[in-house]
């Protein structure tokens, strides 16, 4: 799916991977769930662009639902993954987290789970190796990625700024599209470590100018850096 000249979506509202295609080649930003291969691959080829044309990985954060394909591309291609060195573990699998799900609704939660068994969600293949990148490190791959350290949904959670394409990735820093209630609009990620941190790690965007904020999950946004945290600290607060 094409979002914008350079910049490209596979996945849906549920997951999303995103690709920042340059002539260059290609630097792919989360990787979904192991079943979005698939889509990637044909993403690629609608393009005239092949798994050899992908320079790295970078992953916004550690959580199983973002690492997919990503060592299948490490083990099978040589492409390099990166993440933050406080999520170095997470990605291994050798830190699990046990997050809280607070607030659900039936209907939204049934839908993320079989949409996540249907695209191998049930099963992750957790790193081998990492590449491990810290705040402020700007990357060799297409389109220079800037690595913005957005600690609180995990503790090596960042934001991926890359201005050749006007987007900042944000991972799970925030949402558009909350998973486990199915409410739409800017708000806090679910299955969050630390909520008050990851509020306060939101001050780092307003650092950013860039059309599109890009999540994990949900709708790509296209209305401003500085709107999206306001309406996200606006859905914190308690009714």
């Amino acid at each position: 799916m094409k979002l914008d000249q350079h910049l490209h979506r596979i996945g849906n509202d549920i997951v999303a991977v995103y690709l920042v295609v340059t002539d260059d080649g290609v630097t792919v930003v989360d990787a979904g769930l192991a079943g979005h291969w698939r889509e990637l691959i044909a993403e690629l080829a609608a393009l005239g662009r092949t798994l050899a044309d992908i320079r790295g990985v970078v992953l916004t954060h550690g959580d199983t639902d973002h690492l997919g394909f990503a060592e299948r591309l490490r083990r099978d291609h040589g492409i390099p993954v990166f993440v933050h060195s406080a999520d170095a573990a997470r990605a291994r699998g050798e830190v699990k987290p046990k997050p809280s799900w607070g607030h659900a609704r039936l209907g939204a939660v049934a839908g993320f789970l079989w949409y996540a068994g249907r695209k191998g969600g049930l099963r992750t293949t957790y790193l081998t190796e990492v590449s491990e990148v810290n705040d402020g490190d700007v990357l060799d791959l297409p389109g220079a990625p800037r690595i913005m350290g957005l600690p609180g949904h995990s503790p090596g959670s960042i934001a991926v700024h890359v201005p050749d394409v006007d987007a900042v990735f944000v991972g799970d820093g925030l949402t558009t599209r909350h998973v486990l209630t199915g409410q739409r609009g800017p708000q806090p990620a679910p299955f969050t470590d630390d909520r008050e941190q990851a509020l306060a790690s939101l001050d780092r965007l307003g650092e950013i100018r860039a059309k599109w904020v890009l999540p994990g999950h949900g709708t790509p946004w296209n209305g401003g850096v500085q709107e999206a945290v306001r309406q996200v600290r606006a859905a914190a607060q308690p009714e």
